[in-house]
């Protein structure tokens, strides 16, 4: 079965919080903090692998966590690092954002990694708070939260030449003929509901990636049928071979299946209708192919068409040659017609929110949350701690903005604050 779109969500593990101890060495009786850093939490990466061509295993699971760091300890000793997992997708897979639809990562080469997400940092002990005026600082950080997630998986096949056309032209019986693939061929319309790929040999010694792209009908450019699940495969091709059933025998003909198809792809994108394309006529072993084909070259004076049968093999080694040709001036890089977009450091830092909600003064966002884990409201060090990040990070000044007053309440989460200056 070939799975190309599957919806996972991903969790970063959390940093390890920071320790608060203290040396209690027989000779030391006053021993200083000794509390060690926790451990940074495990990533989750995507890795390209050569091996698989289908997303057949995220259907199955679809929710991926990485380990958390562990808590620092005394002595000044470190928590372990959580274990990042490494999910493995194939070539051609984009990583997009569930919510925006927005292309994360572009997966095109070979062993290509991506952070997909990040792990939370590990939190500093009491023993890093140590300075010329406290001496005994009886708190510690907390460990950041790891990053989450839902994103849609969706693999695009890559591949030299994209074979085109309507369903039942014989484009799957031309893969098998060409290459070792093996497709499912019968005569009835969409035998091919995914992309087959094969390797074609050539006599010397060269060889090209073919895929047999289902088969497309009218309106497929405005998601007819599975117009849209097909047609976004021919996007990482570097070339199509057009094929066509000269023979007309199913009372189609072949020279609208060209219009036909091509307006498609212009209506799809104008560069998937701008890919250099080679035509072939199928099917010239039978009746009225030679009287169609006279039309075509009448019509398409200047379009050079490939004659052949794929049933009885004959005559295809010119298209073969045809096809090794005109590779060899185009570039192996085949770009996505979504826009790629990588993330920035800035994207992924944790922000803080100060605004006005029905009257209620509120301070909101992922640093807010690991500073209220990281303070303990009973000591005073701590609680000072506390107070010089707000200043620090603009709370205070972003409060006044809003208008607050001495004795109004800021809310932080589950806590109530007195404002004082």
């Amino acid at each position: 079965m070939f799975i190309d779109v599957a919806k996972i969500k991903v969790s970063a593990g959390k940093g390890g919080d920071g320790a608060v101890a203290w040396r209690r060495e027989k000779y030391e009786p006053a021993g200083g903090p000794a509390g060690g850093d926790g451990g940074k939490g495990g990533s989750v990466l995507v890795t390209t692998d050569t091996g698989l061509h289908t997303l057949m295993d995220f259907r199955y699971q679809k929710v991926y966590q990485a380990e958390n760091g562990e808590n620092g300890r005394g002595k000044k000793q470190f928590g372990k690092d959580g274990e990042s997992i490494v999910l493995k997708v194939p070539l051609g897979t984009l990583i997009k954002d569930q919510a925006t639809g927005r292309v994360i990562a572009d997966l095109k080469e070979k062993d290509q990694t991506f952070v997909l997400a990040q792990g939370g940092r590990g939190g500093k002990g009491n023993a890093k708070y140590t300075t010329s005026t406290r001496q005994a600082p009886s708190f510690a950080q907390a460990g950041s939260m790891g990053e989450s997630r839902e994103v849609t998986l969706e693999l695009k096949v890559l591949a030299d030449v994209g074979l085109i056309g309507f369903p039942n032209v014989g484009k799957s019986t031309l893969l098998s003929v060409l290459s070792k693939a093996r497709p499912k061929i019968a005569d009835y319309h969409f035998t091919t509901l995914s992309p087959n790929l094969g390797v074609v040999p050539v006599k010397n010694g060269a060889s090209f990636v073919m895929a047999d792209i289902p088969g497309l009908i009218e309106g497929a450019s405005q998601g007819v049928g599975l117009g849209h699940d097909f047609l976004k495969h021919i996007e990482r091709t570097r070339m199509l071979v057009h094929v066509l059933d000269m023979s007309g025998h199913e009372g189609r003909d072949p020279l609208e299946d060209f219009e036909t198809i091509n307006r498609e792809l212009k209506d799809y994108h104008e560069k998937l209708a701008e890919k250099p394309q080679l035509v072939f006529a199928n099917k010239m072993d039978l009746p009225m192919s030679e009287d169609n084909l006279l039309r075509f070259k009448e019509k398409y004076k200047d379009l050079p068409v490939f004659v052949g049968s794929a049933a009885t093999t004959k005559d295809l080694d010119q298209l073969v040659y045809a096809i090794v040709e005109e590779l060899k001036d185009l570039p192996y890089e085949v770009q996505t017609f979504d826009e790629a977009y990588v993330a920035e450091e800035e994207d992924r830092a944790p922000g803080i929110v100060v605004h006005k909600d029905q009257g209620r003064y509120k301070v909101e966002g992922p640093y807010i949350d690991k500073l209220l884990r990281s303070t303990y409201f009973d000591d005073r060090d701590s609680l000072r701690y506390f107070q010089e990040n707000l200043r620090k990070n603009g709370v205070v000044d972003k409060l006044r903005d809003l208008g607050i007053q001495e004795g109004d309440t800021v809310y932080m989460n589950d806590y109530e604050f007195e404002f004082f200056e």
